[in-house]
């Protein structure tokens, strides 16, 4: 195929399964999936089988991450792969030539991430993150009411994400799953870095983290199952993030205050309370003592699209193409794990920490977790593991 972007994937676990699947349905019209890497048989096996079942000629085949990069069968690739794996990879994929797209986390450390968007920007190639959830009407929505300065700044965060139920036989799906030295964390770098990075993307990075997050209080695992955080920004606002996979049935609930009103987004719905004048301003000219600001109620109109994956790797493929604007940039993946590391030092030390958060300290204090962290025997393998292995 002329003017097609030849795309490699690096882990077929269920992330990179489902990419495969996406393209091979023609949702990506511009990508051709034409090598597949992973260390494990059954799951090239399982690749060749996709291929063959849909009528698809079948890409080449690698053993390794590293066999696929050296070989050159493609343009680019994704990087599906457990989260330590996404920097070594994305850094030996960039030296080889590729363009990147790599999928959530950016990476355990953000010290590492630090390196891995400096040697993409050295390689002049582009680099992409998986942070389809930016493509969700209602998130695209928020983003565009906050940026348009009608609301005023902002005065308060609240997200309770909830609804991230696993049960034992998720945990005991992969013996690296839900350890220090496999993932790296627990609901903070598997489930939530979507949440972290749109709230980053909404409000920016705060100054002050201040975490209280229990390890294994729900599941017999030795990382965070429940989380919550309270954070300071430079203006004063303040924010609330909870999260947990040990609550059913759960809430996915957004709400964000400014002086001219507050927008909820729950489910599908996005409302907005507007107030006629800011708070500041109708407090300096009130004289009623239990007086309130007018205000009104709109449910904001949305289009219900939500394209997700397939969005994310079009805009990958126009970006690489012909130019065009990619729906996150990889550099920006470090924003969410400065949110997810900070929470983790914070509640190792007992204390609030400041942004920017010592990096070594935090090495030092996850190295000391992996050096103990004991890996699942007996697991059960299932179909569809979370990510593919390199």
């Amino acid at each position: 195929m002329e003017n097609v972007l030849r795309l490699g994937i690096i882990g077929f676990g269920n992330m990179g399964t489902s990419h495969a699947k996406n393209i091979i349905a023609g949702k990506c019209p511009e990508i051709e999936v034409t090598a597949i890497a992973d260390v494990k048989p059954e799951r090239i096996d399982a690749a060749r089988k996709l291929f063959e079942d849909a009528g698809k000629e079948a890409p080449a085949f690698f053993a390794e991450g590293t066999e696929l990069l050296a070989a050159h069968p493609c343009d680019a690739v994704i990087i599906c792969v457990p989260h330590y794996g996404h920097v070594p990879m994305a850094k030996a994929a960039f030296a080889e030539g590729y363009h990147v797209m790599v999928e959530k986390p950016a990476g355990v450390l953000t010290s590492d991430v630090r390196e891995m968007n400096a040697v993409a920007k050295e390689s002049g190639k582009v680099f992409a993150m998986m942070f389809n959830q930016r493509t969700n009407c209602v998130y695209k929505k928020i983003k565009e009411i906050i940026d348009s300065g009608e609301m005023g700044n902002m005065r308060r965060f609240n997200w309770i994400i909830t609804n991230w139920y696993r049960p034992r036989a998720y945990y005991d799906s992969g013996d690296w799953r839900a350890t220090w030295s496999g993932e790296g964390g627990g609901v903070l770098l598997n489930q939530c870095p979507h949440q972290l990075d749109l709230w980053q993307w909404f409000c920016g990075l705060p100054k002050k983290v201040d975490a209280k997050l229990h390890f294994g209080k729900w599941h017999d695992i030795e990382v965070e199952d429940d989380v919550t955080a309270y954070v300071e920004y430079e203006n004063g606002a303040t924010g609330v993030f909870i999260t947990s996979t040990g609550d059913f049935p759960g809430t996915n609930r957004l709400e964000i205050s400014f002086d001219k009103g507050k927008l909820v987004a729950e489910g599908k719905d996005l409302t907005m309370w507007k107030t006629e004048m800011s708070e500041q301003e109708f407090s300096a000219v009130n004289e009623i003592p239990f007086g309130t600001p007018k205000q009104e109620k709109i449910k904001i109109e949305l289009d219900g699209s939500n394209p997700q994956h397939p969005a994310v790797l079009n805009a990958f493929a126009d970006a690489v193409l012909h130019g065009g604007k990619l729906i996150a940039n990889g550099e920006e993946g470090i924003n969410g794990l400065t949110l997810s590391n900070a929470m983790h030092l914070s509640a190792w030390l007992g204390r609030p920490v400041e942004l920017p958060f010592d990096e070594e300290l935090f090495r030092t204090e996850l190295m000391k977790r992996v050096a103990t962290s004991r890996r699942k025997e007996n697991v059960k393998s299932v179909v569809g593991d979370t990510e593919g292995t390199y």
